[in-house]
């Protein structure tokens, strides 16, 4: 990581306006880590103006494999602890003048405290993004359980239903996405809404012994239907049957996507997350007009040839 040119920039002024002499400057970088080398490629630095001398040194420092970031961190903690003022250039022949000096070692104070802050924050980030991921994970390793012990038969079939809807509740929590709790409306019983890119999806969460077929399917697409700008999702853990799907897209808005099972399962595998299985979905609904895919691939999903209709 490059050491930031703002504070390099004020690091060069400070270094103008408290040292006069060229060989302060060299000890200067001589007692912050730069190396005889470094030292060397400066030549007959008697010969260059001051402002030359630092400037050849941070081209040097910028073009090391590091980028000097060792010796730039050194320079800076010493100068903006500094607090020696030569009395012989600052009094005596007045080369210098302690007021610019102050100055420039106190807006480098001023960058290094603005630097510090962001780190601070950033490392705040970074530790609550790792706490909320560590809290995932294990949340979605019990959520993983539930749903594997569903699938073993612990829970009658209606109850897995209910089951599979607090299933998709807590994913789309780990997600952040925002998700409503089934609810009825003028007769029609909705498993929850989620919602998604600024749209809201109506959720159809089935459990049944086999994959869905026409009735359900076009029931559900009738809710969708019936709703201002209706968008939906229709869970089936094992699956649909390839004649609805086939007459629901034909000739049709697209309005529903399509999770199964094995959709499910690679989520809480941990191999892509809720949010991004829905949005693969989605936009394999509207670039290629697909609503039953693959997430991992992106292909659209093939049926067994006695799959139920």
């Amino acid at each position: 990581m490059a050491f930031p040119n703002d504070v390099k920039l004020a690091m060069r002024d400070c270094l103008l306006k408290i040292f006069w002499s060229k060989n302060d400057i060299v000890n200067f970088f001589r007692n912050n880590s730069c190396s005889a080398h470094d030292i060397k490629i400066l030549g007959q630095y008697k010969e260059l103006h001051r402002n030359q001398i630092v400037d050849q040194m941070f081209s040097n420092l910028d073009s090391k494999a590091d980028e000097g970031i060792a010796q730039y961190r050194s320079m800076m903690k010493s100068l903006v602890e500094w607090n020696h003022f030569d009395p012989y250039y600052f009094d005596k022949i007045k080369k210098l003048n302690r007021i610019d000096a102050e100055t420039a070692l106190n807006h480098l104070r001023q960058l290094q405290e603005i630097r510090d802050a962001k780190i601070k924050e950033q490392r705040r980030e970074r530790e609550r993004k790792e706490s909320e991921l560590q809290k995932s994970r294990t949340s979605i390793l019990e959520v993983k359980d539930k749903f594997l012990g569903l699938l073993q038969g612990t829970e009658n079939v209606q109850r897995r239903g209910y089951e599979l809807e607090k299933i998709l509740q807590e994913l789309a929590v780990m997600s952040s996405l925002e998700m409503t709790e089934p609810f009825r409306v003028i007769g029609e019983q909705i498993d929850g809404a989620i919602k998604y890119d600024g749209e809201h999806y109506i959720i159809e969460a089935k459990w049944q012994e086999k994959a869905a077929a026409n009735e359900p399917v076009y029931q559900f697409a009738n809710k969708v239907e019936g709703k201002m700008y209706g968008r939906g999702i229709f869970v089936s853990v094992h699956g649909f049957s390839e004649n609805v799907l086939k007459s629901l897209v034909k000739g049709k808005a697209l309005r529903t996507i399509f999770v199964d099972g094995a959709d499910l399962m690679i989520t809480l595998e941990g191999l892509i997350d809720f949010k991004d299985l829905i949005d693969k979905k989605v936009k394999a609904a509207q670039t290629k007009g697909l609503i039953y895919i693959d997430v991992i691939t992106g292909k659209e999903k093939k049926w067994p040839t006695t799959a139920s209709t």
